[in-house]
């Protein structure tokens, strides 16, 4: 009697073995991150939620001319603050009118070049991706990876551009190619340098084009 109950006790065994593996190997699977979070992870992603305040100063520089303005961003309440030389001006995202929309493109703009990492998870669901494991970077000539990101047709303030990253096996980030509308030459084609770690932010806070006297870059960057 006893060897007759021992097959299928130890069936069961094995049988609850087997999806035990089998479990781990799914939630193994469900925890690989896509390219999209590789990039954003290597750049300290983890520690944004910890941020209640982030101010910078977005400055352009080509040839003599100089342009800057800052700007205040509470994330978690999306309160901002728009300042200039000449002005301050206070607005939340979530309550824009036509005016404030104007001073908001700005913002979004300003942003996305200093924390595009991150604009890659916040707006996966608004854009189309493509990743190639090596090709040669446009400025560099260097092999490296690259990823292409379509926007969607509607929405947001320049609706189907497409951005083109070109990172290494760290995924951080080393050039970029801005195409508006998704045509297929660059409008604009920029290194990322100076990279700074802020409180556990990895911000690239510099931008210079291969020919020409032009930098845009950051400066005054405070976290909270």
């Amino acid at each position: 009697m006893k060897k007759c109950l021992f097959v299928p006790v130890l069936f069961l065994v094995l049988f609850g073995s087997c999806k035990n593996d089998e479990k781990k190997q799914e939630e193994t699977i469900e925890k690989e991150s896509t390219v999209l979070e590789k990039i954003a992870d290597a750049n300290g992603y983890e520690n944004w939620k910890n941020i209640e305040r982030i101010k910078f100063t977005f400055n352009v520089d080509r040839d003599s001319s100089h342009f800057e303005r800052t700007w205040q961003w509470h994330p978690k309440t999306n309160d901002v603050v728009f300042m200039t030389h000449e002005d301050t001006l206070r607005y939340n995202r979530t309550k824009m009118d036509s005016v404030i929309a104007k001073t908001d493109a700005g913002f979004i703009n300003d942003k996305y070049w200093m924390l595009a990492p991150y604009q890659l998870v916040w707006d996966r669901n608004s854009f189309q991706y493509t990743h190639t494991d090596s090709v040669q970077a446009p400025m560099s000539k260097d092999i490296m990876q690259k990823l292409t990101i379509v926007y969607g047709n509607e929405g947001g303030y320049t609706p189907g551009d497409a951005y083109d990253f070109y990172f290494g096996d760290d995924y951080i980030i080393r050039e970029w190619v801005f195409r508006r509308g998704n045509q297929e030459e660059p409008n604009m084609i920029t290194s990322w340098e100076d990279y700074k770690n802020i409180d556990g932010l990895n911000i690239a806070t510099m931008h210079k084009m291969g020919e020409g006297n032009f930098q845009l870059y950051f400066t005054g960057i405070e976290v909270e």
